[in-house]
Formats: C-alpha cells, structure tokens, sequence
C-alpha cells in the first residue's frame, strides 16, 4: 500500500555560527520532531576559497547522535573522546556524543588550503533514554565502501546505514533501527521505494524536483514526510536529483531538544547547558 504524506517542509535558512547559514526543514513550525530524527541542517554548496581557516569551534554535545553525510568536499572530525575523521564526497560519518563531548567538524586542511566546493546535510538523530548516558563512538564510511542499492538506469543511490533491499549498510552501530539512503536519480526516472510500516519515513530533496506517488510535485530544499502506515511510495525526478531517505523504528519518549544537547526533560537540557559553563565537558585542541 502507498504512504500517504503527513507534511512537505521547507528548509529555512538558520544560522548556526558566525560564519555558517544552513537551511533547517526540521524541526519546523508546522511539524517539530519524528523522533529519532530531530533537526535536519543542510549546507548548501559553499565556495571554500584557498587559504581560508573556517571550521566550526569545538562545541558540546550530549545525548544524540550528529550524523553527516557530505554531498560534496571533504569534512573534518576531532572531538575530546579520542576520536578523528575524515570522510570524503559521497561518505558519512556517525557521531554518538553519548554522556557528553566537545568535536570540532568543517572542511579539511587540504580543502582549506586549496579550496573546493562543501556540501553536506547533517540529521540529529535521538537516542532512547537508557543509552544518553552511554560513552561516546565514532564511525564513518566512504561511498566506495556503501552498498548500492534500488539498482537501475538512472540511480545511484547508497545504502548508508541499516538492512533495505537486501543489503547492509556500513554504519552499523545504533540503538535503534535507522535505514539511510543518499545519492542521485537522473531525469526521468522512476522508482518504487519499499519501506518498513511503522517506522518515520522522511524523503529531503537537496537538489532537483520530484513527483512523488505520481500527483505531488516537490521541489529542491524541502522535506517530505510520510505517514507511518503503510509500505512504499513511488517518486520520479523531473530533474537530476540529489535526495536523502531517512527512515526509524520511533522513539516514543519525550523530547526536551536545547542548544546543543537532546535530552528527555527541560531539566536534563538546562543541567547540559550549566555541565558545559562550569567545564564538565572538558577542553579540545582542534
């Protein structure tokens, strides 16, 4: 049966730093969460000039997990826990901040000293409140290393994480089931996208247009997000297309989302916020 949509956001362009503007489709006046995936932050493609020296200051995190998946560029990861990475175009990288940390993230030295072009759309993802307190891990992967997937002319399209049609995806380390899916369909092309009943389901366009269960056209930079019954819905690109399937077993807990930290009540934020003034979360060289 065909998943119906619940809601079609737009990303809204927020800033996060200074320097850095994204678009946030999520969370979203008309629509806040479909936990496990709470906010949505695409960076559009950004002109890195040679010899440049931006990247994001060591910043905390508790109780989720940041996961990017870079479309263009090459992205940088430190943090306090003893963790590092590099992931290239194409690849991911899954961060669980767990009990609490400090990570700097941005483009590499070899992208700042030479310049490119970086692009990249970062998903919160929660986690059940019998792990917040677990001890922070790192994993990342690179597209060479993700299974294809919904194989035909016209797509190109990774398995990130979790099983869907009948592949593994790399980043195999949650707490909770998340399938993830990214790349590109060309023109004209149509796809059947089978998906499991119950979970969220969210389809996030960061370039092109789609026709989605073939009535609904959907541009560039908006998230569409299905209802929860039901086992697959149809899109066909009306352009060359660059989307992200997201889909979750819910987290049916309650969500107290603040700053930097992704906790279950309004205390447990407030007391993250007050652990990182008072130092709790250590210092980072990055």
């Amino acid at each position: 049966m065909i998943k119906s949509i619940a809601h079609i956001l737009a990303g809204r362009e927020k800033q996060i730093t200074k320097e850095e503007t994204v678009l946030q489709p999520l969370p979203h006046k008309d629509f806040r969460f479909a936990s496990p995936f709470i906010l949505i932050h695409h960076l559009k493609p950004e002109e890195i000039a040679p010899g440049s020296e931006l990247r994001i200051h060591p910043h905390p995190h508790r109780g989720f997990s940041p996961v990017t998946f870079m479309l263009q560029g090459e992205g940088f990861h430190k943090d306090n826990a003893g963790h590092q990475g590099v992931v290239g175009a194409g690849g991911a990288q899954w961060m669980f901040a767990g009990k609490g940390l400090l990570h700097s993230e941005g483009p590499t030295d070899k992208v700042l000293k030479n310049g490119g072009i970086q692009e990249f759309v970062q998903v919160w993802l929660n986690v059940p409140a019998a792990h917040k307190w677990d001890e922070p891990y790192y994993q990342n992967a690179s597209k060479e290393q993700m299974p294809s997937v919904l194989q035909q002319p016209g797509t190109d399209l990774k398995l990130v994480s979790g099983n869907f049609d009948g592949q593994k995806g790399p980043l195999e380390k949650s707490f909770t089931p998340i399938i993830s899916v990214m790349g590109s369909i060309s023109q004209g092309t149509s796809l059947k996208v089978p998906v499991t009943p119950g979970y969220w389901t969210l389809l996030y366009i960061a370039k092109g247009e789609l026709t989605v269960n073939d009535t609904n056209k959907v541009a560039e930079h908006n998230l569409i997000i299905f209802e929860k019954d039901n086992n697959e819905f149809l899109i066909q690109a009306e352009e060359d297309s660059t989307i992200l399937l997201l889909s979750g077993e819910p987290i049916d807990e309650p969500v107290a989302a603040k700053d930097n930290f992704v906790m279950n009540t309004a205390e447990e934020a407030d007391q993250a916020i007050e652990d990182y003034k008072n130092g709790v979360f250590g210092t980072l060289d990055f």
